[in-house]
């Protein structure tokens, strides 16, 4: 395992489109454990590939319910709306409001190539939905409501 670099706001691979996965073997593991390990270093909640430089469909996320490993992620129901704050990785220093849905169905691969559905609501939804628009380039800030940064401190 090793903690990777995280590409910040700028940097053209954080704009492109990650490619399929297809079949988890051992390079994907790898991918994984990096991105999970990259993703605790930085204290964040939530890791895409393209923000480590490799556009392939691969996220991590952590919202302290445990790690999850979503390969080839496609959100296949979504409902509601609720809007929160969300910072990101790759735009440091940064916070703003986004609307996302406030529940929504995900079907990917795990870590074995097995598919699993998972359900997630308020963080997780949020956090999931962040990091697959990753795989698409788009950055929350091109879906951000109003610029939160001045409201958030070192302190809270």
């Amino acid at each position: 395992m090793a903690i990777r670099r995280i590409l910040t706001e700028g940097d053209p691979a954080l704009r492109k489109k990650s490619r399929p996965v297809g079949k988890v073997d051992a390079r994907i593991r790898t991918l994984i454990d990096d991105l999970a390990q990259t993703m605790y270093a930085a204290d964040g909640a939530g890791l895409a590939a393209p923000q480590v430089g490799i556009l392939r469909r691969v996220v991590v996320v952590d919202v302290g319910d445990g790690l999850l490993e979503l390969v080839d992620p496609e959100i296949t129901d979504s409902k509601g709306e609720e809007v929160r704050a969300e910072g990101c990785l790759s735009i440091p220093g940064k916070r703003g409001t986004v609307a996302r849905p406030s529940v929504i169905t995900v079907r990917a691969m795990n870590r074995q190539g097995r598919y699993k559905t998972y359900e997630a609501d308020d963080m997780l939804a949020v956090a999931l939905c962040h990091e697959i628009d990753h795989l698409d380039g788009i950055l929350y800030t091109d879906k951000m409501i109003e610029d939160v940064t001045d409201q958030y401190t070192e302190e809270g």
